[in-house]
């Protein structure tokens, strides 16, 4: 009689343990719920926080229309655009006198390298390149991180040998799966660019003797 007892209790603490599972997936799915119903207006409903009693707001001054109509609300409006996208100029339509041409394609007249040449560089390279390049320049960026095809890191041999028009024209013309960044950066911040990136190379690759005299003692005294 006891065996039975026992039967039967472990019958009804795996039920009870059920119905607790069942309880709180019931629990989670009212949390969805509770995301998916979020205490909103819906479009042209009334509302008393505002003295016309419209929860729709007018635009502001100085607001240009994207798109309007019954699909302005979908597909992020491309169905109801009111004027087509603005044309993206050639790149050979942007200014960029700094650019060799011709025959003199493998050099580039490259501005005095400063601290200040080096910070816009720094600023540029990280909203434009890092998200891709990472801020170390090794291609490991967080873009990348999500399924981007990875850009070769800047610390191979041969983009260390590569010369300054090379990196310079990638940035102007695009390669591969980079687009071009000629309309978003100008020919003087592309300058900027090239001379951090090779900042960037120099900082993985220095040397004792890159170090200025004065301060090698120092270096030496932490090794």
């Amino acid at each position: 009689m006891s065996g039975t007892n026992r039967r039967y209790g472990s019958q009804a603490a795996k039920c009870a343990g059920i119905v607790a599972v069942l309880l709180a997936l019931a629990g989670c799915e009212q949390t969805f719920r509770n995301m998916y119903d979020q205490a909103k207006y819906k479009p042209l409903a009334p509302s008393a926080m505002w003295a016309d009693g419209r929860a729709s707001r007018p635009a502001v001054d100085g607001s240009v229309s994207h798109a309007a109509g019954t699909f302005a609300g979908s597909s992020s409006g491309r169905l109801a655009l009111t004027t087509p996208a603005p044309v993206v100029p050639p790149i050979a339509s942007v200014r960029d006198d700094l650019r060799p041409q011709g025959a003199d394609v493998g050099t580039l007249r490259m501005p005095p390298i400063t601290l200040a040449l080096l910070q816009r560089g720094q600023e540029r390279f990280d909203i434009y390149c890092a998200p891709c390049h990472s801020v170390a320049g090794d291609g490991d960026g967080f873009i990348a991180r999500r399924g981007f095809p990875h850009p070769p890191s800047y610390h191979t041999d041969a983009l260390r040998a590569a010369g300054d028009a090379h990196f310079y024209a990638v940035i102007t013309d695009g390669y591969g799966a980079m687009y071009s960044y000629a309309s978003r950066l100008t020919p003087e911040d592309r300058m900027a660019v090239v001379a951090y990136i090779r900042a960037l190379q120099l900082s993985q690759h220095a040397s004792l003797d890159d170090v200025p005299p004065d301060q090698r003692a120092a270096l030496e005294a932490r090794r």
